[in-house]
């Protein structure tokens, strides 16, 4: 009997141990589940958490002086209708010089006609020009990345400039897209006087092409010795030149962006008729470099008006 129970209790005894082996080993099945449960939760908590703190507000839309939204100035400026332009023709006499014909090889980039804008943005020659730019560049394609900015008023020798700031806008990292030309603009300089030199700061260098084509026609014969290495300097194509300002700036003197782009809407305006005129003239010879195209842009009155340039 002695030895039937030794057996009897080795055998319980292997029975609960390999009772409580099977309760370990759920138990450890059961942490391993409930531990795997739990990273997984922290892991989506923590991911909500980051996505909460990194997620930052919405931009606010930016500005032009004087508060105006910069995404309705442009509107305004690059939308006006073409009966409105028409109707301003020539400019009414507000216009001083027109696109001189040149002869050369013809300037083309990326396949199409190019038009090679140099200017700075302390001017006020070129800040007058640049709202007919807008305006003419506006019928043959699609700007993005335009910024308003103005003359200056003084250099850095502390004279006074004249026409101070002069409302415009600048073309320093704009870019432009059309089917039908390639606007190519150079920013030489900002309008933050440099004492060091008694000008501006430099903001854009010239290529050697670029330096060449402004050497060549910025100077007699194509303009008077007094004017040589004027700005703006617009060579459209290498068939027509503007250098200086089309238009006097001092239709400008006073006026906030929005005034001016009100008043381009306006073709009884003398800002219209200093702008959309130089614009008129402009798009007159860009449309003779890309064979009238398109006919949105090269209207009649347009045409009328290549005759003269």
């Amino acid at each position: 009997m002695s030895a039937i129970k030794r057996d009897t209790g080795r055998r319980e005894k292997i029975a609960a141990r390999r009772a409580a082996q099977q309760r370990a080993q759920t138990r450890n099945r059961l942490l391993l589940a409930g531990g795997a449960i739990i990273a997984v939760v922290a892991v989506v908590v923590g991911l909500v958490i980051w996505k909460t703190a990194s997620k930052t507000p919405a931009a606010p839309a930016p500005k032009a002086p004087g508060g105006t939204s910069l995404n309705a100035l442009i509107a305004q400026t690059t939308s006006v209708p073409a009966a409105t332009v028409d109707a301003v023709g020539n400019g009414g006499g507000l216009v001083n010089s027109k696109p001189l014909s040149i002869t050369g090889s013809p300037l083309t980039a990326g396949g199409k006609p190019e038009m090679l804008y140099m200017g700075a943005e302390y001017c006020p020659f070129c800040a007058a020009e640049r709202w007919a730019m807008v305006v003419a560049l506006s019928r043959f394609g699609t700007f993005s990345g335009l910024h308003t900015t103005h003359s200056a008023a003084q250099n850095g020798g502390g004279n006074a400039e004249v026409y101070p700031n002069t409302p415009t806008w600048t073309f320093y990292k704009s870019s432009y897209a059309s089917r039908y030309l390639t606007f190519t603009p150079v920013e030489m300089n900002t309008n933050i006087p440099d004492p060091r030199t008694g000008g501006y700061t430099t903001l854009q260098n010239p290529t050697r092409e670029q330096q060449a084509l402004i050497s060549k026609y910025d100077a007699p014969p194509y303009v008077p010795s007094q004017d040589a290495g004027a700005i703006p300097f617009v060579d459209i194509g290498n068939r027509y030149l503007v250098v200086g300002a089309s238009y006097s700036p001092a239709l400008l003197q006073g006026l906030t962006w929005s005034q001016v782009a009100a008043d381009l809407h306006n073709p009884g305006s003398p800002v219209a008729k200093g702008v959309l005129g130089t614009a008129n003239y402009m798009t007159a010879a860009i449309c003779r470099v890309t064979g009238n195209q398109p006919a949105s842009a090269c209207t009649a009155t347009v045409r009328s008006l290549e005759g003269q340039v």
